[in-house]
């Protein structure tokens, strides 16, 4: 019986507690429930040796660096955090947000859905630099952005900007494109990269411009020469064939069906006149989903210069588009994770390892990596595993960061890399 009673004289006591505590609340005498509201959803750390963390507003659809900013995109608006202390520096309303130029001469490109034109923003201020009404669609690149103009009918034409100046550096006619390019970095018949899951698929940041750019159109292909900023080639392809545009070459995959299976090969021609530069038979992209369908809905893998192959007896094999040489040849044990110009990241059982396509040898190795996803970036080749995020020079191997998080690298700078995880941002800086 003195159990119970004391009992409910506890909760008696508890009751009244939280009533008076409303009532001071609800009369603005003193209000406790935000800061206790806030100390029950504190998050941890995200990850160990951060210099500082952010909670954001929103689950962001991007984060990138550019310059002394960061740039977090959601999906109606776009705010910047200072790299050094997360001090917010600008919001703007925008349904997508991409990153052009590299370094202190970096650019924020805006817009919106469903709407023509765009604004080139300075990182730091939000400041416009330049504005466009009239764009349909726009790439953004380390060294030009390149913008889709439509005025109707059979008028379009593809321009290119200096990011920083705003300068125009060239623009040519392409005839009618129609709709199916709009926004930011619409696909183009290239290559698709390899990314992990536990990496940002721009945590590379923008690629250098190619050499040749191609624009889909109603079945065809209309290549750029963006040198010179001309039309240079428009062809059609075969139905059992696809197109791909990569290291200054036109590549066309060709499957053919047979015994149950689909046979390809791969010719890689030079504009203007399609002159055949290399060829290969028994080659697959991986341009089609079912292997031994010939219906070809992807792009090849790789990135930038470089194609993903595999041989008529399962090796991968990592080859140079623009001459058809061959950078890396693996066993049927390895896999190539991820692919830069330079370099590539492998993995083959429980280790992942780094290779040079110009030293043409593995430069780093790292073991106890099971099931690892790897990204290459400009600073560092990104290992991610079990858990655990780790940072290499991509020539050398030499570890800028290893730290034990479940959060995912979004973005990689010169001395350190975004982290995300849910709506914590966090910097963690290199060694």
């Amino acid at each position: 019986m003195a159990s119970g009673g004391g009992s409910w004289k506890g909760l008696w006591v508890v009751t009244v507690a939280a009533v008076a505590v409303t009532v001071l609340a609800t009369t603005r005498v003193w209000n406790p429930w935000p800061q206790v509201w806030s100390w029950i959803t504190t998050s941890g750390p995200v990850a160990p040796g951060t210099t500082w963390q952010q909670t954001l507003g929103g689950t962001p659809q991007s984060v990138a660096i550019a310059g002394e900013a960061v740039i977090v995109e959601y999906r109606t608006s776009v705010e910047a955090y200072g790299l050094t202390a997360a001090v917010k520096l600008w919001s703007s309303d925008a349904d997508w947000a991409a990153i052009a130029g590299k370094g202190a001469n970096a650019v924020v490109v805006t817009g919106r859905l469903l709407t023509k034109g765009y604004q080139v923003l300075d990182p730091a201020t939000g400041a416009v630099r330049r504005a466009d009404t009239a764009a349909s669609a726009v790439w953004t690149y380390q060294d030009a952005i390149v913008d889709l103009t439509c005025g109707g009918g059979d008028d379009c034409k593809l321009t290119a900007w200096d990011p920083r100046s705003g300068s125009q550096l060239w623009s040519v006619g392409t005839g009618s494109i129609g709709f199916v390019l709009d926004a930011a970095n619409p696909d183009l018949p290239d290559t698709r990269r390899l990314i992990s899951g536990a990496v940002d698929d721009d945590v590379a940041g923008p690629p250098v411009l190619p050499g040749l750019l191609g624009l889909p159109h109603d079945g065809e292909v209309r290549v750029i020469d963006t040198a010179t900023g001309k039309l240079v080639q428009t062809l059609r392809p075969e139905r059992n064939q696809r197109v791909a545009v990569v290291g200054g070459r036109v590549l066309t995959v060709t499957g053919t069906a047979r015994d149950g299976t689909c046979y390809y090969g791969v010719v890689a021609g030079s504009p203007p006149g399609g002159q055949k530069v290399w060829e290969r038979d028994g080659l697959n992209l991986r341009t089609a989903e079912n292997g031994s369908a010939c219906e070809q809905s992807r792009d090849p893998a790789g990135g930038y210069n470089v194609v993903l192959g595999v041989d008529p007896y399962g090796r991968e094999v990592l080859i140079n588009g623009y001459d058809g040489r061959n950078l890396w040849y693996g066993d049927k044990e390895s896999t190539v994770l991820a692919v830069s110009d330079t370099h590539a990241v492998i993995g083959k059982g429980g280790s992942v390892r780094g290779f040079s396509f110009t030293k043409d040898k593995t430069v780093w190795k790292q073991d106890d990596r099971e099931k690892a996803g790897a990204a290459l970036t400009p600073y560092a080749a990104i290992v991610a595993s079990k858990g655990r995020v780790t940072a290499l020079a991509p020539s050398t191997g030499a570890v800028r960061a290893d730290v034990r998080t479940d959060a995912k690298v979004f973005a990689v700078g010169s001395n350190g890399m975004i982290l995300v995880s849910g709506r914590d941002m966090a910097y963690l800086p290199f060694a």
